[in-house]
């Protein structure tokens, strides 16, 4: 009985290990020392490599599909649909996640069980990204980040290195909640400096910069841009003080990004 369907144009390393029912497309190239579980669908064109594990139910490569409403379509992105779905060396990606094509992933990441992580979106090395997390597309997410539980990243936003998101953090990009035509030339994303930090079920608002080293208490509404090494907390947000000596990233920095 065949379990699985690997395309013959699929390149695939040494001690390679599969589960049951997984499908891998052509042209597939896969590095030495891969554990991919069950039910793993692997698109074409992926690149894989070394000493990756893809746990089961997977997929990976998922070209975007869109309705035709979308406010994609209005804003004629370009989702570099063309370019392979990559993840780099000692990657780990949980159970049930989502890996969009022309998203990449650099060298030591973790990403948990039901993530997704869309088109367009480049996550640099060791970042962690927590259980239920959706990174939308267009958006780079620096190196040595966390991104917790069930936290939202909308489309368009950048996060530089050492980023801290709590669980339950949603950012935005539309002032006009969905409304009006001229909302798309409007639309942005947000911006996390390096080393920021946003506490549990914050609440973000488009276009916002939370500046290097900042802090954002857990339930805020940031309506303005926050200056750099500033707390802010309340809703909506207001500047509380300076973030403590003892907490800024040059006394804290690790390179395993504890």
């Amino acid at each position: 009985m065949i379990t699985n369907i690997i395309s013959p144009s699929a390149s695939i390393g040494e001690n390679f290990r599969i589960g049951c029912y997984c499908v891998i497309e052509n042209d597939v190239i896969i590095g030495d020392n891969v554990y991919i579980g069950n039910g793993v669908i692997i698109y074409g064109d992926t690149v894989i490599g070394n000493n990756v594990i893809i746990q089961d139910n997977v997929i990976v490569g998922k070209s975007p599909v869109r309705a035709k409403n979308s406010v994609s379509n209005m804003m004629k992105e370009t989702d570099k649909e063309s370019n392979c779905c990559i993840i780099m060396d000692n990657c780990i990606i949980g159970t049930s996640s989502v890996l969009y094509r022309g998203c990449t992933l650099g060298k030591d990441c973790y990403v948990a069980d039901q993530a997704a992580i869309r088109e367009g979106v480049v996550v640099g090395e060791g970042t962690i990204i927590g259980r239920g997390v959706l990174i939308e597309n267009q958006c780079t997410v620096g190196r040595l980040c966390k991104l917790e539980a069930n936290a939202y990243i909308t489309a368009h936003s950048d996060l530089d290195d050492y980023v801290f998101v709590a669980p339950g953090v949603v950012t935005t990009n539309d002032n006009f909640a969905g409304r009006t035509k001229k909302r798309v030339q409007y639309m942005r994303g947000v911006t996390v400096e390096k080393g920021g930090r946003i506490g549990a079920n914050s609440t973000i608002l488009p276009g916002k910069v939370i500046g290097e080293d900042a802090l954002v208490a857990a339930g805020c509404v940031v309506t303005k841009d926050v200056d750099k090494e500033t707390v802010v907390k309340g809703c909506p947000g207001k500047a509380w003080g300076k973030v403590p000596e003892e907490q800024l990233l040059n006394n804290n920095i690790q390179e395993d990004g504890g």
